[in-house]
């Protein structure tokens, strides 16, 4: 039978020798007897220690040697050792302190509790974000049948991207099918793929370019619109033909769901691929082969863009590639596409390539004279889905610091006319109302007379604005001013109701006559028509033609009878022959109608399939040149409906209200609408402009009858820039969130005036003169909802700051024991020989009692400094010492200015970055322990793999006791293998690879050292996991960094596209990883350092990372990656010459295979 390794032997009588040198007979000795024993041990331990530790320092033959820190005042000073039970509990403290030490799974008291509140809080924003603040959904689906033609011959030839990337024309099935397609074949999903040898060409050139992996076949909805109303109005239409508007030849490019939001260069190859196309597509128009147009009209010279997510970027950067050809884009409308900034910072060629884009635009828009802007015959529309998008925030498909509105606009679909839903972020490609929306105001810009295919920039400018927004925004040009009058009315009393200046007019039901009744209403005089505005609003449609209504912008226009005919081009004429009669030009208005979404009492959503009200709404400075507002009643027989029309004074209409943003958020807002109001009041809260807060609205009950009412409530909630509409129909509660002002958004173009803020139009029914009440409060758990979408790069960052901290704390403890300690209480000098590298959950344990509050607390004071300076006016860019840097060219303002930090402009969110510390630093704990259980569980079977059998002996013959082994390749062997893999980095494989090849080479040095304390309870082992596992945990965090460039290159691989990256091959940026992890696998320990200077360097290095990763991590997360690999180069160096460094001689040794490559702490296999 084996004998025991270890313990006293069982049943023998014989006396034994504890390890104190005491004897006893095995008897079982008291408790007290044993306490008091090894707390004489301890005191004459520290005794001895101290006494050799004063011989030492005096005996030393060049004087005394001392500590550093330590005077020859303090060796004179008289000890004073203290009471027993003091060395007692300091005794306890250190026993304690090992096993917590050598313990890597203990949780401290404020690590549960920390960890138990991240938990909660996350737990907290991520259920607020699924659950609260939620817009409704009124898409429709789609329907369509279309055929995919690929383009052959659009090879190598053409494009040098040909193999990756191909070219697709669209053809509906049923209504403009291609004859000579050939070979259709259906495929799973029902579409329709053919081929054709020369598809024909017969319409405007138009091309949709898909997203981050996006499909071509996203563009079958919009081409089924364009196809369907083409076929059934356009072509029914003369006059549309006659104005230049055909039929759209729709194309689309296949990227193969290619990565283009994750890698920048993949961004560009796709733009360069994209002018290829473009090129060749209005070379298609020049071939008689494929034409099927008119001939005597011009060659298209221009190619419409419909770009969804980041295909709007890629449309954009196209203006920006070498191989652009010259004005062939000048109309451009993109769909939830991140404009301002980057979706994710990970890759340092994607923010270049936005910065470089981006700066192109800025730049060209700010030119003085349009013959210096490249880009001054260009519009450009975003559209964007509002708070359903989750894939990328709306935010960011603003365009108020890139473009300005005379070129360009934002708009969100829940204001656009008749969709007034939200959107997702795929919704946008298929949701039929803004599908309609999209393909008819396209139409509209169509003029195929002029080599462009399109109207004029401005013209363009004004369609898109009439198509896309509410009509109520200050930038809509009203169309009254530009047409002529076309009805005669008769100014006499007895056919016409006048009524008093400033009356109302309301008409509760229609047609109650046999002819046409016109109702006048005076315009106010100057100067009090400067206040005033006209309002009106009616269930009926307002057209020129066919309507039962219609309003008329009326001047005194007296002629003689019979002469009116040859004067005026009169559509109408309701004044007859009457001799001497007064008769007024009017106007129409219906080009001016707004439509707005029905309020009744069985409206639910803005989307519902009701019947649109009719508004109109003119300032005062728009009447100045008419004297009468005429409102004709055109029914000749009784029918339901009503109308509401007045002149109302502008400081009844507007509330403004002054309440801070710190008491909106407190106290709320209250407001009383009184009972004389007029149809439409507007309440502004300037202090209520930012994205990341959210409130609940409730509005009071109307009192009045059913025999009454005309309409129940309706609500806009509305922003002036961006421009961002929401209705709220039959409103009694409403969720008010608005895309404001957001997170780390750069500034305006141009600088703007006082921020307007929100803004809420009430329509109420005027005639029920019953007051309001609006009551609005902040909603918390909506709020923190928004953070998600603003704030997900956070967990990219913050928790590499905790990561950071919590090393430099090992690092330091790990240099500063062994040294000479004076400790306080004791006056004691102690020594210790060998350095303690303390676990990870102790040194984070640590942080939290010390250096992380302070650090939270300096960043919360640089946020509200940040936000104060972000907040305050814009001033020019530094241009250096007496103005000698810089240039006239460069742009005033500093767009990058919100990139710090957490990018709030506003001081009141300060407290963001202690909860996202905290979170942080529960995120940490829990990833450290799934750390340890990812090490354990690869333990289990490494331990299965490699453990002795039960018949050998764990001592050698000489009694000696082997030491366990760390299984390690030989220096020779880790040289080549490096070699090996940086040859293939900046040959093949990205140093993404390389990076995650270096992560589970870390995770099994880790299983290695786990199975080294498992075996020998040796604080050099202990030491040695700590560190590797410190090192792997920093490495995870750094991993999801590298992780989205990775999946580019494995989708590359996927696709056959063979062709290695043509950026991220430095092997700069991965050999100091690859070499520390190479290092660690021979399992030497890292030397303490003695010196100051090379402690300095590692305490001030974690510190940089930390301060790095919290500032400038969320904006730029690709720096991290480098950051750290700076950090590990310096590791390596004090691997390498912590103990007495590597020369030609060593290394010579280890390529000839002999040596071990400069030692180590722990011992190999021979």
């Amino acid at each position: 039978m084996p004998r025991r390794l270890s313990g006293p032997t069982e049943d023998t009588d014989t006396p034994q020798k504890d390890r104190l040198g005491h004897t006893h007979n095995g008897e079982k000795g008291s408790f007290t007897s044993a306490k008091d024993e090894v707390k004489r041990e301890s005191d004459s331990l520290d005794r001895r220690i101290l006494e050799k530790s004063l011989s030492l320092a005096h005996s030393s033959p060049n004087g005394p040697i001392l500590p550093p820190g330590i005077t020859q005042e303090t060796l004179n000073r008289p000890l004073h050792l203290g009471e027993e039970e003091s060395l007692d509990k300091m005794a306890k403290r250190r026993n304690w302190r090992r096993l917590r030490t050598r313990n890597p799974w203990s949780l401290s008291l404020p690590m549960l509790v920390t960890t138990a509140i991240a938990l909660i809080l996350l737990l907290f924003i991520v259920h607020a974000f699924v659950t609260r603040q939620l817009d409704p959904k009124g898409c429709d689906m789609c329907w369509s049948r279309p055929i995919y033609i690929k383009f052959s011959d659009f090879d190598t030839e053409h494009t040098r991207f040909a193999s990756k990337y191909s070219l697709y024309m669209l053809r509906e099935g049923g209504f403009d099918e291609d004859p000579k397609a050939r070979n259709p074949t259906v495929e799973d999903t029902g579409v329709y793929i053919a081929e054709a040898d020369w598809p024909q060409v017969k319409g405007v050139p138009i091309l949709f370019i898909p997203g981050n992996a996006g499909s071509f076949k996203q563009a079958r909805c919009l081409e089924f619109e364009a196809a369907q109303y083409y076929h059934n109005v356009i072509q029914q239409d003369p006059d549309a033909l006659k104005r230049g508007v055909t039929s759209l030849d729709f194309f689309a490019v296949d990227f193969n769901e290619d990565f283009s939001a994750f890698h920048g260069q993949t961004l560009l190859d796709q733009a360069e691929f994209v002018n290829d196309a473009v090129a060749y597509i209005l070379s298609l128009y020049h071939d008689p082969r494929r034409l099927q147009r008119d001939l005597s009209l011009p060659d298209p010279s221009s190619v419409i863009l419909i770009g969804h997510s980041m295909g709007g970027v890629v449309a954009r950067t196209m203006l920006t590639m070498a191989n652009y050809q010259s004005n062939s884009i000048n109309t451009i409308v993109t769909m939830s596409t991140p404009h301002a900034r980057p979706p994710v910072s990970v890759d340092s060629d994607l923010v270049h390539a936005y910065g470089k884009v981006n700066e192109y635009w800025r730049k060209a828009y700010l030119q003085k004279w349009a013959n210096d802007n490249p880009l001054w015959h260009v519009t450009l529309v975003s559209i964007a889905g509002g708070g359903l998008d989750t894939v990328v925030p709306s935010d960011f498909a603003s365009l108020e610091s890139l473009v300005p509105n005379t070129h360009g606009f934002t708009v969100f679909t829940s204001g656009i006319p008749n969709v007034w839903s939200g959107c997702d972020h795929i919704q946008t490609t298929w949701c039929v109302q803004l599908m309609k929306a999209i393909a008819r105001s396209i139409f509209e810009t169509l003029d195929v007379h002029r080599p462009s295919q399109t109207k004029p920039r401005a013209e363009r400018m004004r369609i898109f604005k009439r198509w896309y927004l509410t009509g109520m925004e200050d930038i809509v040009e009203k169309a009254l001013h530009q047409q002529e009058a076309s009805t005669l009315v008769p100014l006499e009393k007895d056919s016409n109701s006048v009524l008093l200046l400033g009356e109302r007019l309301v008409l509760k039901g229609l047609g109650h006559s046999e002819k046409f009744k016109v109702y006048l209403l005076p315009v106010p005089p100057q100067p009090s028509l400067d206040t005033k505005s006209f309002t009106f609003l009616s269930d009926q449609p307002l057209q020129k033609d066919g309507g039962p209504l219609e309003v008329l912008f009326c001047g005194v226009f007296p002629t003689q009878p019979g002469h009116s005919a040859a004067l005026l081009s009169m559509s109408l004429d309701l004044s007859g022959e009457t001799p001497g009669s007064s008769r007024l030009a009017c106007k129409s208005s219906s080009l001016d109608a707004i439509s707005l979404p029905a309020s009744r009492r069985v409206s639910n959503h803005p989307f519902d399939k009701d019947e649109p009200f009719s508004y109109l709404h003119y300032s005062g400075h728009d009447l100045a040149d008419y004297q009468f507002v005429a409102v004709v009643d055109k029914g000749t027989e009784a029918q339901r409906g009503w109308a509401v029309a007045e002149f109302s004074d502008s400081v009844r209409s507007i509330i403004a209200t002054n309440n801070g943003l710190r008491s909106l958020s407190i106290f709320g807002l209250h407001v009383k609408l009184p009972a004389e109001r007029p149809l439409v009041a507007e309440l502004q809260v300037p202090a209520l402009h930012s994205s990341l807060l959210a409130f609940n609205l409730h509005l009071g009950p109307q009192a009045c009858g059913d025999d009454i009412e005309l309409f129940t409530p309706l609500l806009r909630q509305h922003l002036e820039e961006p421009f961002e509409s929401k209705f709220f129909v039959n409103v009694k509660d409403a969720n008010v969130s608005l895309h404001g002002i957001a997170p780390f958004m750069p500034p305006p173009l141009r600088c703007q005036g006082a921020n307007n803020g929100l803004s809420l139009q009430f329509w109420s029914d005027p005639t029920c003169n019953s007051s309001i009440e609006v009551a609005m409060k902040i909603d918390f758990a909506g709020s923190m909802g928004k953070l998600v979408m603003r704030y997900r790069l956070v967990f990219a960052a913050f928790p590499l700051l905790v990561v950071a901290l919590v090393l430099r704390n090992q690092f330091k403890v790990y240099d500063e024991t062994g040294t000479y300690i004076l400790t306080p209480h004791l006056q004691l000098l102690a020594h210790r020989k060998a350095g303690t590298f303390i676990t990870f959950a102790e040194s984070l344990d640590l942080c939290l009692r010390s250096s992380l509050p302070l650090l939270i607390l300096a960043l919360s004071v640089f946020a509200i400094s940040l936000a104060a300076s972000s907040t305050a006016s814009p001033g020019v860019q530094s241009r250096g010492p007496f103005g000698l840097r810089g240039n006239a060219t460069e742009t005033a303002l500093d767009f990058t200015k919100n990139d710090l930090l957490l990018g709030s402009q506003d001081p009141i969110f300060w407290f963001l970055v202690p909860l996202f510390g905290l979170i942080s630093v529960g995120v940490c704990i829990l990833v450290n322990y799934a750390a340890l259980g990812v090490t354990h569980l690869f333990y289990l079977p490494y331990h299965y793999l490699t453990a002795r059998p039960s018949w050998v002996r764990m001592e050698d013959i000489g009694g000696r006791s082997i030491a366990p082994a760390f299984s390690a390749s030989s220096p020779r062997r880790r040289l080549i293998t490096t070699c090996i893999l940086l040859f293939f980095v900046s040959t093949l494989i990205p140093y993404q690879f390389a990076f995650l090849d270096a992560v589970f080479v870390q995770l099994l040095t880790c299983t290695r050292a786990l199975r080294l304390v498992r075996a020998s309870n040796s604080p050099t082992h202990h030491n040695f996991y700590n560190y590797t596992h410190s090192i792997f945990v920093l490495m995870l965090w750094v991993l999801p960094i590298n992780l989205p460039v990775l999946v580019v290159w494995v989708h590359n691989l996927a696709v056959h596209w063979l062709t290695p990256f043509s950026s991220h091959h430095n092997i700069i940026s991965i050999m100091p990883y690859l070499i520390l992890v190479e290092t660690l696998t021979s399992g030497r320990m890292i030397p303490r350092l003695n010196g100051s200077w090379g402690r300095h360097i590692t305490n001030v290095s974690f510190f940089a990372l930390s301060v790095w990763a919290a500032v400038y991590g969320i904006s730029y997360a690709y720096v991290l990656h480098h950051f750290v690999n700076g950090i590990c180069a310096w590791l390596v160096a004090v691997h390498n010459w912590g103990r007495g460094g590597m020369g030609l001689k060593e290394m010579r040794e280890v390529l000839d295979g002999d040596g071990d490559g400069g030692g180590g702490d722990i011992k190999k296999q021979p």
